[in-house]
């Protein structure tokens, strides 16, 4: 596993794009050999004042005051265990900063910043920061609603990198399927997180049928915007 990063580092990145109203997203990169294997931030504005940043990435500063105008990062949701490299990082920059993360991933997130809790703490009514059915290793996604419809942001489970930069990470998508052709649930992650492939199935489905979806944000890859719900059907088929 990538050793955590206590300092700010700044690795390669684009600048915010504002996908809805108070919701912003990035795209970064984790080096590795023969070229860099895309990672998303998503940035969400909450009710009460503040943010919520999911899946954390440093960014220089120009984007971070992007984020600040938008509102100072409250919470920090690290979506699995595998997604804490910047969490000692944005802890050490906004220390009040609440870390939320699922139940199993606790132990391993703790390694990084202290726990606040293992569920829902952000008393948002238009977010629902839910766990991903059918994981035997715990991950969240979000529903966030806004008047323009409804966002699903994903961690790991869906995987749509149509665009990998460079031979490495071009190699990395297809071996482990993280969705090279269209989004897909990366058969690295079919083998180490989930446990019951139905129960996962239903869950894809089920989001599917929110009348609303206007999008899906996986942290590694495209946003999904066209026919949001037919890619949720389609990968739900996929597991069966």
């Amino acid at each position: 596993m990538a050793k955590l990063h206590h300092d700010w580092t700044v690795l390669p990145h684009g600048a915010l794009e504002q996908l809805d109203e108070g919701l912003l997203t990035v795209t970064g990169d984790i080096p590795m050999p023969l070229g860099n294997f895309p990672r998303r931030m998503t940035v969400i504005a909450l009710n009460g004042g503040g943010t919520a940043i999911w899946s954390a990435i440093p960014l220089d500063e120009p984007q971070m005051q992007r984020i600040e105008a938008l509102g100072r990062p409250a919470f920090l949701i690290v979506p699995n265990q595998q997604h804490r490299l910047d969490a000692p990082a944005w802890k050490a920059r906004y220390p009040a900063i609440r870390v939320l993360t699922p139940p199993s991933a606790k132990a391993m997130v703790s390694e990084a910043a202290p726990v606040d809790c293992t569920g829902d703490a952000m008393d948002d009514p238009d977010i629902d920061l839910v766990l991903v059915a059918g994981a035997k290793e715990e991950e969240f996604a979000a529903i966030v609603r806004r008047p323009g419809g409804t966002t699903l942001i994903v961690n790991d489970v869906i995987g749509n990198v149509q665009h990998p930069h460079g031979v490495g990470a071009w190699i990395m998508t297809r071996l482990m399927g993280f969705g090279a052709s269209g989004p897909q649930v990366p058969r690295l992650i079919r083998h180490m997180m989930i446990a019951d492939k139905d129960g996962l199935a239903a869950q894809l489905r089920g989001w599917a049928d929110i009348p609303d979806l206007k999008r899906i944000v996986p942290s590694h890859g495209d946003v999904i915007a066209d026919d949001p719900a037919g890619a949720l059907r389609e990968v739900a088929a996929s597991l069966a």
